[in-house]
């Protein structure tokens, strides 16, 4: 049996992998930028966190000052479009990145403190057949996020006073 440390390097080191090839399958160089990009998202992917791009961003102009926002804009929409990062859209119309790796999932959202539960949960097959039919598309692709307040938030709700 392999201990957690054990695991998380193997993980990081498939996260480094995949990353690596979809940069490679977009045509993209190795360069500085990249492999720091690289390097932050296995962090982020072995601590499981989330963030916003401009969290990476500001992270990664401590090592690189002249970084561009829109440099690594652009690396993670690819990283999206090839399905290694998930964006979770919350109530409020802001989103987070996550790595997520090839598992399908779907995300469950407080909409207060923001916290996400991946959801193993997804519509049959059949009813995107039918929605499919009922609009005349071909479906393509999907993603649901579903909104709620988690435990904590509901719990910290103060109780109402009457009068």
């Amino acid at each position: 049996m392999q201990s957690n440390e054990t695991s998380k390097n193997l993980d990081a080191s498939v996260i480094a992998d995949k990353i690596r090839a979809v940069f490679d399958e977009t045509s993209q160089r190795r360069t500085r930028t990249r492999e720091l990009i690289e390097k932050r998202l296995v962090e982020l992917a072995t601590s499981g966190a989330d963030f916003t791009i401009d969290d990476l961003w500001q992270a990664m102009r401590q090592e690189m000052p002249r970084l561009g926002r829109a440099t690594v804009y652009r690396a993670l929409e690819k990283l999206v479009n090839m399905g290694l990062l998930g964006r979770i859209e919350f109530a409020d119309g802001t989103h987070h990145y996550r790595v997520c790796g090839d598992r399908h999932h779907h995300h469950l959202t407080c909409t207060q403190c923001h916290c996400v539960v991946e959801l193993d949960v997804c519509l049959p097959e059949d009813q995107f057949a039918a929605i499919g039919n009922q609009t005349k598309f071909d479906i393509e692709g999907h993603s649901l996020t579903l909104f709620g307040r988690c435990e904590d938030c509901r719990n910290q709700q103060e109780p109402a006073t009457t009068l």
